[in-house]
This record gives C-alpha cells, sequence and structure tokens, in this order.
C-alpha cells in the first residue's frame, strides 16, 4: 500500500473527501494547493500502525494501573483482557480464541493463570472431553464488574459529547477496516 493519507491540521479526512479535495484544488490553483500542501503532514500506514502500538502499550499501562488499584497481583493487563472477552457467557477456547483473536497458546497461558487465581472455572464439555468450556467464578465476575466500572468512568471523561462519540466510532471504523485490509493481505499475499 503506497498509498498515503493526508491529515490537515484541522482535522482527518477519509479518502473520499482527499479525492473532492483534489479537484476542488485543481480549480483553485497551483498557489493555494501548494500553501494547502504546507499546511499538511503526510502520515503512512506504517506510522499509524506504530501509534496503535504505542496506543495499546498505554491502554497496558492503564489496566495495570487499575489492577494495582484493586490490589490484584496475580494477573497483568493480558489476563484481565481475556476476563473481559468471556463476560457473563460460558464459552469454548476456541470460542474465546474467535472473540479475541488471541495466539493459542498465549490464551492456554493466560487461561492457567486466571484458573490458578480462581477468577475463572474451567470445566470439560460433556460431548467431547478433549474441549474445556470457561466460565467466570464469583471472584472473576467481581473483578470483571470493577475493571467495567472503571473503562465507563474513563470513557466518561473522553466522552463530552456528539462530536467525541463521532470521532470514537469514526476511528473504530478505521481501524476495523484496516485490520480487515490488513489481515486479507497478510491470509492471501495480495
Amino acid at each position: 500500500m503506497n498509498e498515503r493519507v493526508l491529515y490537515p491540521s484541522t482535522g482527518i479526512k477519509d479518502v473520499s473527501l482527499l479525492q473532492q479535495e483534489d479537484q476542488t484544488s485543481k480549480a483553485v490553483g497551483a498557489h493555494d494547493q501548494a500553501e494547502a500542501a504546507n499546511d499538511c503532514r503526510q502520515l503512512t500506514y506504517f506510522e499509524l500502525a506504530r501509534l496503535m502500538e504505542r496506543v495499546s502499550r498505554r491502554f497496558s499501562g492503564l489496566v495495570r494501573a487499575e489492577l494495582t488499584k484493586l490490589r490484584v497481583d496475580d494477573i497483568g493487563p493480558a489476563q484481565a483482557m481475556v476476563l473481559l472477552a468471556i463476560g457473563d457467557a460460558e464459552l469454548s477456547v476456541a470460542e474465546l480464541l474467535d472473540r479475541g483473536h488471541y495466539v493459542g497458546s498465549n490464551v492456554s497461558y493466560y487461561l492457567k493463570q486466571l484458573a490458578d487465581g480462581d477468577y475463572i472455572d474451567r470445566v470439560a464439555s460433556q460431548r467431547d472431553k478433549r474441549s474445556a468450556r470457561i466460565k467466570l467464578t464469583e471472584k472473576g465476575r467481581l473483578l470483571r464488574a470493577n475493571l467495567r466500572d472503571a473503562a465507563m468512568a474513563y470513557e466518561r471523561a473522553l466522552n463530552r459529547g456528539h462530536q467525541d462519540r463521532q470521532n470514537l466510532e469514526t476511528a473504530f471504523q478505521t481501524l476495523h477496516q484496516l485490520e480487515l485490509v490488513w489481515g486479507s493481505v497478510s491470509r492471501y499475499d495480495m
């Protein structure tokens, strides 16, 4: 993907808006177009991926801080995210892998830590004894509720109105689209 997305200092523009802007800028003239280019900085998808990695690390730090506040020291942020992914459901490891996009060996390790800490129950499936069903224990449900409460507090601090909600939805849609495109490229070697 050699395409670059321009992000003017006033906000984010998608590709369709860039195409419309390109047609408009041709009509305005070369001088205005050069001036507009100086106001923009170019952002590559590689730089976006680096930003997503940094944001993920910051979020892990935030989860770690919440676990510390809750005096939970036997699991880390990754295990807490698995706990949140399980939710109220009783599900198989395969279903959990599909939900959270975890690597199988990692999720096995996380589930072992959660079981050792009495956050989850692992029960052999009635139909297939090789498969296990997972559900939260009371301790797991309490931690999940506390983490969700903390997440809601952060969300209220960040979400100050309709525009913030709209920005969040746009960011989610953009990242989801990148996930789909990058996933298909890696799977089908496009």
